[in-house]
């Protein structure tokens, strides 16, 4: 699904990136811009990354790094001014110094420092979709302890707490049914976010790319699966989700990009609820979790396609290639050496595509992932589970992979 508005932004000075630009900064270094590394050189472009230590992710694998930090105004200035167009790994960039880069125009910072505000601070994300009449759950700021006993009457009890800034994968988030749960945060951070706890059926993710001049498209809804707070699982397209409510989310994607005002990647992540609606529980302005299915279940990868994008060059196709895919993530488990189980697990399935990060292993922790297309998106699910299963384990001497009968 693609939508191009009638009338196309204006790009300002601190933007005049020309079209089809070839130099792109990456600030960050984990896995989503090593995932980037690889559509960029098939693009032709050069890609820098800004890394806080050689051993990251993308840093161990690129041919061009920067080291500095992310927070640090002079190290991504240097790394801007190598470049046409900065764009990002993280949210967690300063705004203030993207600002000053806009407004030098040293670099066209993608998305920019207005749009991105509303992935690293939740509170500020909340009033604007409300504002803007996008579907959220019922919310409180919270900025003294009166407030969350307020808002903990009003919810019935229990909310959901939030930092607004610098959470993810679960940390920054607690559910709690007392004021003086929460206050340590609230001496720490000066405001909360506080939201109803929806009871949600599942959870659902869409994702859309968005050009400079505003030309956008959508990829399928898909619903994604947590394990103690981390996406786990991924099926593309969501089962059960008709072709009219496909349609109706990605509408609000490609709604709540262009009132945003995103280049690059949007995630908008989304809690289901039992009558089929859909409310808003979080936004990511680059790559996902939930959409490292497209890599090898889409035409257009969502890493190419953030690089089109973000280079204002044409958005490719998202059309899924079969009708399921699955990406089941890969979290640190027993084995320190996970190339046993990556080769036994090829080999008991050749159509299988594993991706590794290339970093430390410990339990938990997100070291990769695997992705199948096919028909049946449950056999699909088995089938990867079997797979993660080798690869975080390590094989075992009565695995099929290793000549036995598992």
């Amino acid at each position: 699904m693609s939508k191009t508005p009638p009338c196309p932004e204006h790009p300002s000075s601190a933007d005049a990136a020309p079209a089809g630009a070839r130099r792109i900064g990456i600030i960050g270094a984990g896995q989503l811009a090593r995932m980037m590394l690889g559509p960029a050189i098939e693009l032709g472009l050069t890609t820098p990354v800004l890394a806080t230590d050689p051993a990251e992710s993308a840093a161990a694998v690129a041919s061009r790094v920067r080291l500095g930090r992310h927070d640090d105004e002079q190290s991504v200035r240097a790394l801007a001014d190598e470049v046409e167009v900065i764009t990002f790994d993280h949210e967690h960039v300063p705004a203030q110094i993207l600002e000053a880069i806009q407004r030098d125009g040293t670099a066209a910072v993608r998305p920019g420092p207005a749009a991105l505000v509303h992935a690293q601070d939740k509170l500020v994300m909340r009033e604007r979709l409300t504002a803007l009449g996008h579907p959220c759950p019922r919310w409180w700021r919270i900025a003294s302890s009166a407030d969350l006993a307020a808002a903990l009457e009003e919810a019935g009890g229990r909310i959901v707490v939030k930092t607004p800034r610098g959470g993810y994968d679960a940390h920054g988030v607690r559910l709690i049914d007392g004021a003086d749960q929460a206050e340590d945060w609230l001496a720490q951070h000066g405001e909360l976010l506080a939201e109803e706890l929806v009871p949600f059926t599942r959870e659902l993710s869409a994702q859309v790319a968005r050009r400079p001049g505003g030309e956008a498209i959508a990829y399928p809804v898909v619903q994604s699966v947590q394990k103690d707070g981390v996406c786990y699982e991924v099926v593309a397209p969501a089962p059960g989700l008709g072709q009219e409510g496909q349609r109706r989310i990605q509408a609000l994607a490609l709604s709540i990009a262009d009132d945003l005002g995103v280049t690059g990647m949007l995630a908008v992540e989304m809690f289901e609820t039992a009558d089929g609606e859909v409310l808003v529980n979080e936004l990511a302005m680059r790559p996902h979790n939930t959409g490292h299915w497209s890599m090898d279940g889409a035409v257009t990868g969502q890493f190419e396609q953030h690089l089109r994008a973000v280079a204002d060059l044409p958005l490719g196709s998202t059309d899924p290639i079969a009708p399921a895919a699955v990406m089941v993530n890969l979290l640190g488990g027993g084995a320190e050496d996970l190339a046993p189980g990556a080769h036994a697990a090829l080999a008991a399935d050749p159509a299988l595509k594993i991706h590794l990060y290339g970093k430390s292993v410990r339990p938990g922790r997100k070291i990769g992932h695997v992705t199948l297309v096919g028909e049946d998106a449950q056999e699909l699910l088995e089938r990867a589970h079997r797979a993660e299963r080798l690869i975080i384990d390590g094989p075992q001497p009565t695995d099929p992979a290793t000549g036995g009968d598992r």
